[in-house]
């Protein structure tokens, strides 16, 4: 925490002010607060605000708008993705029935398609769901891993076609959740080979050019859906506790360059699409400031 000590009591308090799935990080990962009082905090965003909101939007059949994958960002799966980043705790009743459609609609597929096997681990073993076949899924995403460590939904058996970093970051996010869950297949190795990954571009930038490889990539909307953002990649390496590595610093400098005067981080447009409702207005964002100044604490700590 020692990072922290310069963050001011009222930014503190502002962030305290918001959503339950704001305050529950702001007491666990910048004020350190005891478990207990973060778990009440946690447990908050079934009944309170944002997550109690999308619970209420279910269906009756236990999906969510209607349908499994799309449309997009109402689906199913994307609303129980969004659940996830709220910090909805595990083993919600709707949040399981939602995983039950999902591993219904999972057993008709012709083809698995490694972006959506990806965000269906994360999903099944953050919110604690039971699927037999879990196993056997993380397995057939470790097989998916190409030479150069990453993945590609679009890799068609290549294994030498260069890896996408918005497949590379749902896998690595999927295989982190299922090792810290306890899962059975060895994920160790093929989660150092991506991030290898992304530190030889730096996290964000092409091998080619140097350049900037995603143009959208350095902003940061609070929901990212399927896509690659550097506050999204710099999280799962906060995730994982990883030490510092200068290859990231550049990365955590173009966080660093998008504070506002006034000591916060702005809130970005979302992809296109249709959203439940809108989470926060333009101008500074508690959701998007406690994030990053949870990974900016987590660097100071790992240099």
């Amino acid at each position: 925490m020692g990072w922290m000590s310069g963050v001011g009591d009222q930014l503190i308090a502002w962030l305290l002010e918001g959503d339950p799935s704001i305050r529950w990080r702001v007491h666990q990962d910048l004020l350190g607060s005891p478990a207990a009082t973060v778990a009440a905090e946690r447990a908050r965003v079934a009944t309170q605000g944002w997550g109690a909101k999308l619970i209420s939007l279910q269906d009756p059949d236990g999906r969510w708008g209607g349908g499994d994958y799309s449309p997009k960002w109402t689906s199913t799966t994307y609303t129980l993705l969004q659940l996830v980043w709220l910090g909805l705790p595990p083993r919600n009743r709707a949040a399981l029935a939602g995983c039950e459609r999902l591993w219904e609609w999972q057993s008709r597929w012709r083809a698995p398609e490694t972006c959506i096997v990806s965000i269906l681990v994360r999903l099944t073993v953050a919110h604690g769901f039971d699927a037999e076949c879990l196993d056997d899924v993380v397995d057939y995403l470790l097989g998916q891993q190409l030479n150069d460590g990453g993945w590609n939904c679009a890799s068609r058996g290549d294994p030498d076609k260069h890896s996408s970093f918005h497949t590379s970051i749902l896998a690595l996010e999927a295989l982190e959740a299922y090792q810290r869950a306890g899962g059975r297949a060895a994920t160790e190795e093929a989660q150092a080979r991506g991030r290898e990954f992304f530190l030889r571009h730096q996290l964000y930038k092409s091998h080619r050019t140097g350049q900037v490889a995603i143009r959208g990539s350095i902003r940061f909307p609070q929901l990212p859906q399927w896509h690659f953002d550097v506050l999204r990649g710099l999280e799962h390496f906060a995730d994982v506790g990883a030490d510092q590595d200068e290859r990231l610093s550049d990365a955590v400098a173009v966080v660093r360059r998008a504070r506002r005067a006034d000591g916060r981080w702005s809130t970005y447009s979302g992809y296109p699409g249709r959203t439940w409702f809108r989470m926060e207005e333009p101008g500074p964002s508690r959701w998007n400031t406690v994030r990053v100044l949870r990974v900016l604490d987590w660097w100071g700590a790992a240099g």
